[in-house]
């Protein structure tokens, strides 16, 4: 059932397609940031009543847990595999891209953990705010990088990485979830 503050669960896809496991779960950090936008409004009239509570616990939960992942997805496997598909000055240009996605991934954690300490408290109820200002700053930031990775990473990997690379993506995110080999 879906609430007035979690918003809608988007598609999954499977571990066969990584690619687009990776563009789902950037459909899903736009999911949790619109989720921070209900919540910001929703806090002044209803305060950190169940419903803040449980949507607070998932965003955190979220970013806690699936989108660690995703950037340990993108700099541990498809970063690397896209390195290993070119040569010379176009080798240059994606270490260039990768490394700048990298830096970006540390600053988003950063962002993360200055919100986290603010959802947390609203997640056990022991506070009924969040600054406005942190909210949108890492709001902003994440979808800025959706963006650019939804541009320039993903059409490029879907250009340059064959099926054993993927194969290879799929089963390296699998193993990183913990979720054996046949299984969703």
């Amino acid at each position: 059932m879906v609430t007035s503050l979690s918003g809608r669960a988007s598609p999954v896809a499977g571990f066969e397609a990584p690619l687009e496991m990776l563009a789902s779960c950037h459909g899903r950090i736009e999911q949790q940031c619109q989720t921070l936008r209900r919540l910001l409004a929703h806090l002044p009239v209803h305060g950190a009543d169940r419903q803040a509570q449980e949507a607070a616990a998932a965003v955190m939960r979220y970013f806690d847990s699936a989108a660690r992942h995703h950037h340990e997805d993108e700099e541990e496997d498809l970063f690397p595999a896209l390195l290993e598909s070119m040569a010379g000055s176009d080798a240059r240009c994606l270490r260039d891209m990768t490394q700048a996605l990298s830096d970006e991934h540390r600053r988003l954690d950063l962002r993360w953990q200055r919100l986290r300490a603010m959802i947390e408290a609203l997640a056990a109820g022991r506070s009924a705010w969040l600054d406005a200002a942190v909210v949108d700053d890492f709001i902003a930031a994440q979808l800025k990088h959706v963006a650019r990775e939804d541009a320039e990473l993903l059409p490029m990997a879907t250009r340059l990485l064959g099926d054993d690379a993927l194969r290879d993506i799929g089963r390296a995110m699998r193993e990183r979830r913990g979720i054996a080999a046949g299984l969703p």
